[in-house]
């Protein structure tokens, strides 16, 4: 019986079946459809996706990939492409984060990356084709499953032949429209519709001519409607986001008018797909149902004003990965995998909030008078360029939701406080029970992200603390336990930092290790911590 039933090679479902893999675990990945879209969809990958890749050793391939390392990675804010400039923000290229410009002020070791989902997938599916254990069928559907208590039946169908399997687990990484979220009866809460759109994907070298005058990675611009330019490879791929209010018949638009629009004017240029779709704010009821999960846009889904719905789905990979591998080795109770809902429910929600609010921000109104020529033109766009250097910059450097996403409130997590909610933008750099823990250079030029061990990590700071009762407990535990030396590195003697880089606890000496790892790893419930 193959343990994990991956439904969905999306990057929620491809990082997912890595990570378990890599962790020992087999799993299988099912596909319903043969070939990828035609039509880009997320067009950047977190800072925090970015460490979870670097955990994975695929940060460094995917950063070479998508557009050329030399290429900008700014976003300006123009009336038309070819139009006036209202507002930019300058961010570095591939090459530069390569080369550690600036390294020394990062919050990270591995900055967010402009990347098209058409060029990650396929880097995902390449690795997890070379790893044993982990098989991926692209053509194969799920029909329906049924659960027992020990293991879930499910039916697959490839080619319109059936087959039933048995699988320990089952995991619904298949999108908005979720098979596995409908066998389970589970719907969304939130916002049926935030903002319709009008996605066009074009082949035009003379669009590309026409940026190379100044390129960027986004243009914003503002015609008729409000729109993105989204450079997909640098040259001639480009992507045309235009939205509209909910409820708006988007049938009538004309992609090729819209582009026009965007531009200025009209470019010569290949339509090679359109597809007409809703921004919505909605988050499952639940992640979990038996020994079925939810992750990615089966679980969430959201007006995509920053690519933070599929690197909230990376994320819930990275959480769930090490769970089901800790109960599948046996170092863990199946107790434990009641802390994936409970953890990655609230982080959703917040996240459905936020993203929401940035939305109402950055598709409201703007006046018409920034397309005017003269004085009125340019006090016009001044006004806009105030508004905009407000509420863009937490938009396209969200380090609060890059690291400052929590589980304070876990019961696998002790010591974690009351926190007030994750914000887009914010963040404190400090170490605290249930963040991930706060990345700083080593003097050997790794980062601490990168000594961290497989399975628990336990950091000392203070080489007056012992930590002979620790190895001791979690060798007779069998919890796969790394301790580290870091002296003077964190302000706490020792951190016991969990598999997914998120800090479990801190103290000292007065430390009790066999209950504290009986309470990380979901041994005892949470009111007997």
């Amino acid at each position: 019986m193959t343990q994990i039933l991956i439904v969905g090679a999306g990057p929620a479902g491809l990082t997912l079946a890595i990570d378990l893999a890599r962790r020992g675990v087999a799993c299988h990945v099912v596909e319903a459809t043969r070939e990828r879209p035609v039509n880009p969809r997320c067009n950047t990958t977190s800072a925090r996706s970015m460490e979870i890749f670097r955990r994975l050793g695929l940060a460094e391939e995917i950063r070479r990939a998508g557009l050329p390392e030399d290429y900008p990675m700014s976003i300006q804010y123009r009336t038309t492409l070819a139009g006036d400039e209202i507002y930019r923000i300058d961010l570095p290229s591939a090459h530069d984060v390569l080369a550690g410009v600036g390294r020394d002020g990062w919050p990270t070791p591995e900055p967010q990356h402009r990347i098209s989902q058409l060029y990650l997938e396929p880097i995902l599916e390449k690795h997890a084709s070379r790893l044993p254990g982990l098989t991926l069928e692209r053509g194969t559907r799920l029909v329906e499953f049924r659960q027992h208590d020990d293991y879930v039946e499910a039916v697959l169908e490839t080619a319109g032949a059936r087959s039933t399997q048995r699988y320990a687990y089952v995991v619904g990484c298949d999108g908005a429209h979720s098979t596995v979220r409908r066998e389970l009866g589970i719907k969304y809460e939130g916002v049926d519709a935030i903002q319709q759109f009008v996605s066009t994907f074009v082949r035009s070298p003379e669009l590309g001519r026409l940026a190379a005058r100044d390129r960027a990675w986004t243009y914003w611009t503002y015609g008729r409607r409000i729109a993105s330019l989204i450079a997909i490879d640098g040259d001639e791929l480009w992507l045309n986001h235009v939205a509209f209010a909910p409820g708006h018949d988007t049938e009538g638009e004309d992609p090729e008018q819209l582009l026009r629009e965007s531009v200025g004017r009209a470019v010569e240029h290949e339509v090679l797909g359109v597809v007409r779709w809703t921004g919505r704010r909605l988050v499952a009821r639940r992640y979990r149902a038996g020994r079925v999960f939810l992750a990615g846009d089966a679980a969430h889904i959201w007006i995509p004003v920053g690519g933070f719905g599929m690197n909230a789905g990376i994320q819930d990979a990275a959480t769930l990965a090490w769970m089901l591998a800790a109960v599948h080795h046996g170092w863990a109770p199946p107790e434990l995998l009641d802390a994936y809902e409970m953890e990655r429910k609230p982080v959703g929600e917040q996240f459905a909030a936020a993203v929401g609010a940035q939305a109402r921000t950055s598709f409201a109104d703007v006046s018409p008078d920034i397309h005017l020529d003269g004085p009125s033109g340019e006090r016009a766009r001044a006004e806009f360029a105030e508004r905009l250097a407000t509420t863009e910059p937490r938009r396209y450097s969200p380090d609060g939701f890059s690291f400052g996403y929590h589980y304070a409130g876990s019961p696998l997590v002790v010591g974690g406080e009351d926190q007030a909610e994750i914000t887009m933008g914010e963040y404190q750099g400090r170490a605290q029970p249930g963040f991930r823990l706060p990345h700083l250079w080593l003097d050997d030029g790794r980062s601490v992200l990168d000594v961290l061990g497989p399975g628990f990590t336990l950091l000392r700071t203070d080489p007056r603390v012992g930590v002979t009762p620790w190895t001791l407990s979690a060798r007779d535990l069998g919890i796969p336990l790394t301790v580290v030396d870091l002296p003077g590195r964190y302000p706490a003697p020792l951190l016991l930092v969990r598999p997914d880089q998120h800090v479990a606890w801190m103290g000292g000496a007065e430390a009790r290790p066999e209950r504290l790892l009986h309470t990380v790893t979901g041994r005892v419930p949470a009111h007997q911590r």
